[in-house]
C-alpha cells in the first residue's frame, strides 16, 4: 500500500525523550488537531537534519505507511521561532505548562482555529517581557472558555471581590499595560490555583 503524505502548518507542543532512532513529538495543527509524530534522529555524518524545537510554528511534510495511524517527519520549515522563551526559566516553565495542557486536551474541531490563534498569541507573549504567570493565567482561561465552559458567567462571579477585581484586570488589560504592582503579591498565584480547581471539579479538562 503506498505511503500517505500530509502537508500542514503546526505548533510544536511536546518533545518526548528520544529512542534509538526516533524522537516522538506532539504537534497541533488547525487543520488536523493534535498530531503525534516521529522525527528521525540524525546520525553522525548524515547530511539530513530534521529538528523541531518547542513552541515553534512550523510548516511540515509528513508521511505515513499505515493510513495515518503513525506519522513521520519528512521535511520542516520554521515559520516562527521561539528561542526567546528558553532564555527565561519562568517563561519556559509557564509555556511548557500551557503547551502540555493543549496537548493533553485535544480541542474540539470547531475550536481549532481559535486554539491556533491562542497558541500563536501565547507563545509570542511568553517570548516577550510580559509576566509569564499572567500570560499562563490568561491563556488557560481563554482555552477553557473557547472550549465552551462558562467561566465568565460562573467562575468569575464566584470569586471574592479582591480576586475578582484582579482577574478582571489581568483578563481585560493588554499585557503591556498590566499594573506590575498588582502582579507581585500572592494573589495571582491564588487566582491560578482557583482556576485550576474549578476546571478539575467542573470540566473534563485534564490538568495532569
Amino acid at each position: 500500500m503506498p505511503a500517505v503524505a500530509l502537508h500542514t502548518e503546526a505548533f510544536v507542543l511536546l518533545k518526548h525523550p528520544p529512542a534509538e532512532k526516533f524522537q516522538r513529538c506532539t504537534l497541533f495543527s488547525v487543520a488536523q488537531g493534535i498530531l503525534p509524530i516521529f522525527v528521525r534522529i540524525s546520525q553522525a555524518g548524515s547530511k539530513q537534519r530534521q529538528v523541531l524545537d518547542l513552541f515553534e510554528e512550523v510548516d511540515v511534510q509528513l508521511e505515513s505507511s499505515n493510513q495515518g495511524r503513525t506519522w513521520f517527519l519528512r521535511e520542516v520549515r520554521v515559520i516562527t521561532r521561539a528561542a526567546a522563551i528558553g532564555r527565561s526559566y519562568e517563561a519556559l516553565r509557564a509555556a511548557s505548562a500551557f503547551a502540555a495542557l493543549v496537548a493533553r486536551n485535544s480541542p474540539d474541531p470547531e475550536s481549532h482555529a481559535k486554539t491556533g490563534a491562542l497558541l500563536r498569541t501565547a507563545f509570542g507573549a511568553f517570548a516577550s517581557p510580559a509576566d509569564p504567570d499572567a500570560v499562563l493565567f490568561k491563556s488557560m482561561y481563554r482555552f477553557a472558555r473557547d472550549e465552551g465552559h462558562p467561566l465568565p458567567q460562573q467562575w468569575l462571579p464566584s470569586l471574592p471581590a479582591d480576586l475578582r477585581s484582579l482577574a478582571e484586570h489581568v483578563l481585560r488589560t493588554p499585557l503591556a499595560e498590566l499594573d506590575p504592582a498588582r502582579l507581585k503579591g500572592p494573589e495571582l498565584g491564588e487566582l491560578q490555583r482557583r482556576l485550576e480547581d474549578y476546571l478539575r471539579q467542573n470540566t473534563e479538562i485534564l490538568l495532569e
